[in-house]
């Protein structure tokens, strides 16, 4: 693994007394990957969903041409595309079942979940800001200690998913907003630490006194024993 530091913004009136809270991203930060194909897998098929997502790619540039693509911004225009192709009508059930499939699966970055377990000792708070799924994240991250979640929600209906958000996609300026909003409701929180990749979490990053740019390097994950329920 590989940090690299940000610049420190201006302490924003900062209470030292207070712990401080760390936040993390999920995908390619605490984990390797990205967990949502991973979850529309579990659903639908590994290759079926590999089918899907390349077709809503294939889709998006269309769209996107036109200037009439669904999100904010192409990957968000794929996001939106493979998840309402995916998901739509998905019992609520079905995706708590797969969500507990998941678990196994993940394969977890070590030297990530020490820096988030030293923190812990440290009485800090722990918040996960990640554009992955609220369907699965608890479940994923059951047994970490996390005191907050901040992940991508979906619109459910009768007990179903209808394919589309419920709130913005939880990446990019979205995710910081969100971040940033945490931090107001909950000041004074002391010094911030922030761990995430590039480029999609520079936004969140600036906003930390500590922020770390992580990079995983490819090769076999560490075995983390302990951390499955």
């Amino acid at each position: 693994m590989q940090t690299t530091a940000l610049p420190t913004p201006p302490p924003p009136g900062i209470d030292h007394d207070a712990p401080g809270v760390a936040f993390f991203d999920f995908d390619g930060t605490l984990i390797h990957g990205d967990s949502l194909p991973m979850f529309v897998g579990e659903v639908i098929g590994q290759r079926r969903a590999a089918l899907a997502l390349a077709d809503a790619i294939r889709s998006c540039l269309h769209r996107h041409v036109r200037g009439k693509g669904p999100g904010v911004d192409f990957p968000g225009s794929v996001k939106a595309v493979y998840l309402k192709r995916t998901l739509r009508g998905l019992p609520l059930a079905d995706a708590a079942a797969a969500a507990e499939r998941m678990v196994r699966r993940v394969r977890w970055h070590a030297p990530l979940l020490e820096i988030l377990k030293t923190h812990q000792r440290h009485g800090r708070r722990v918040v996960v800001a990640t554009g992955a799924l609220d369907l699965y994240m608890p479940a994923l991250l059951r047994g970490l200690g996390v005191d907050d979640l901040l992940a991508t929600g979906m619109e459910v209906v009768d007990d179903r998913l209808t394919g589309r958000l419920s709130t913005g996609n939880c990446v990019r300026r979205d995710k910081a907003d969100r971040v940033r909003a945490w931090m107001q409701e909950h000041a004074p929180i002391g010094t911030t630490w922030g761990y995430g990749n590039r480029p999609s979490d520079l936004p969140m990053l600036a906003l930390m006194q500590r922020g770390e740019v992580v990079t995983i390097k490819r090769g076999k994950p560490q075995p983390t024993p302990g951390l499955q329920p």
